[in-house]
């Protein structure tokens, strides 16, 4: 029997849980079904985690960390407002085609029947993406370059737009990808 380094199984286990969530059918996981797919004991899986409702977690902490690492890189590297929303807007659909299981998580689909403060977290997930936006947009209005009445109103046209884009992803089976034609609409959106 193979030992794993401590951290290891953990891991395996979240990745494992993502990939999932990538079947098409978006069946309802099991943790039997988890640890059959890992080869362990249900047992062993709650060696790691106290439920299932944390392991999901662990996939929110990822999302969560990937997504504002990714964010403050954007919001660094450019100085135009405009050119942030924008950039922002196509990280979190890139994010979302890259990680198709993380999808069905970010929309809350994975997350049904599962604990309550589950959706509740990526609810906060997606308002701070809108404050993100505003954010960029505020920005572009101290530059001259957009209106700061419209800011709020933008913003959340723009985090409308990226989650009807990762529904339609998910709901499609994947098969339309978030990203195409994009950086049109998003260009558009923000004129």
């Amino acid at each position: 029997m193979a030992t794993t380094k401590p951290g290891e199984r953990k891991l395996q286990i979240l990745q494992t849980l993502a990939t999932m969530l990538e079947q098409p059918k978006g069946e309802k996981i099991t943790t039997a079904a988890l640890a059959a797919k890992i080869e362990v004991s249900e047992a062993a899986l709650y060696r790691h985690f106290a439920s299932k409702a944390q392991m999901f977690e662990g996939l929110i902490d990822f999302i969560e960390s990937s997504v504002f690492g990714l964010v403050n890189q954007i919001t660094e590297q450019q100085e135009k407002g405009l050119h942030q929303a924008q950039a922002i807007a196509l990280m979190l659909l890139n994010f979302a085609e890259r990680n198709p299981g993380m999808t069905r998580v970010m929309i809350g689909d994975a997350l049904i029947n599962e604990d309550e403060r589950l959706q509740l977290r990526m609810n906060q997930f997606v308002d701070r993406i809108e404050l993100a936006l505003k954010q960029a947009l505020r920005i572009a209005a101290s530059q001259g370059e957009a209106n700061e009445a419209e800011t709020a109103l933008r913003a959340n046209i723009l985090t409308s737009f990226v989650l009807g884009r990762w529904q339609r992803f998910a709901k499609s089976r994947f098969q339309h990808k978030p990203g195409e034609d994009a950086a049109q609409q998003i260009a558009l959106m923000l004129v």
